[in-house]
């Protein structure tokens, strides 16, 4: 990890990252939890945290680790997973920029639940859990947004769960998924592009399934004109066939 203050300003960083230190003049700014605050609150908030680029593969955090705080994600993805006793792991989501890892624990006081780790080199804002809750106490806006993130990752866990539990072929998981990354995609281009960042191995603990399973889907899938792989890109070839698998 290589800890990195700018003074407000951006600076080139490894791996052709651009450090944001400064919320203020941040110029990716969008609707998220810690983004778009009041004056006085985005001040505050360049007060507490202390900003890092993280290398590919770091670890956050660990799935069931006391809480230190919470990883304010600038650039770079993460993915957000648990295990069973017996190793089996699951992933539950790929975090973007602008998402808030490890907030229902810091806000709880209960181990993190799940293990964050980057898939990509990536800069986090890290705000401790004392400063978090000050914070929250000072500005009942950020507190108002707290209990609705928190709202929205209790419906996406369960949601997670009806996926996985209530889906019956592996062939709808993973076209649900194509259709989960197309919409996050937020555009409208025919075909849909996206970057693909996770290996076969990382679908599959998305879906619930193997890694042979995965390719086996991918080559059916290329088969029916329903996607392509270019290098690291994926394209959706055909969404209405895609949604005609989940609907089926």
């Amino acid at each position: 990890m290589l800890q990195l203050r700018v003074n407000g300003a951006l600076m080139r960083a490894p791996y052709g990252l651009n450090i944001l230190d400064n919320c203020l003049t941040c110029p990716v700014r969008e609707e998220h939890l810690f983004c778009n605050l009041s004056l006085p609150a985005v001040q505050k908030l360049n007060e507490i945290k202390s900003t890092a680029i993280y290398p590919k593969a770091t670890m956050l955090f660990i799935e069931g680790q006391l809480p230190r705080g919470v990883f304010v994600l600038c650039a770079g993805k993460a993915k957000l997973s648990t295990s069973s006793s017996d190793g089996k792991r699951v992933i539950l989501k790929i975090s973007e920029p602008g998402d808030v890892l490890g907030l229902n624990a810091a806000i709880s006081n209960r181990p993190y639940e799940v293990t964050a780790e980057m898939v990509e080199p990536g800069q986090a804002n890290f705000i401790a859990r004392d400063a978090l809750l000050q914070f929250l106490r000072e500005h009942g806006e950020v507190a108002l947004r707290v209990a609705e993130q928190l709202s929205r990752n209790y419906y996406s866990a369960y949601e997670e769960i009806r996926t996985l539990g209530l889906t019956s072929s592996p062939s709808e998981k993973f076209a649900r998924l194509l259709l989960a990354w197309s919409a996050e995609a937020g555009h409208s281009a025919d075909p849909l592009q996206m970057k693909l960042t996770l290996t076969h191995e990382e679908i599959a603990e998305m879906i619930g399934t193997t890694r042979e399973t995965v390719s086996r889907l991918f080559s059916e899938f290329k088969k029916k004109q329903l996607l392509q792989v270019k290098g690291a890109s994926l394209i959706i070839c055909d969404k209405p066939a895609l949604e005609r698998i989940v609907h089926s």
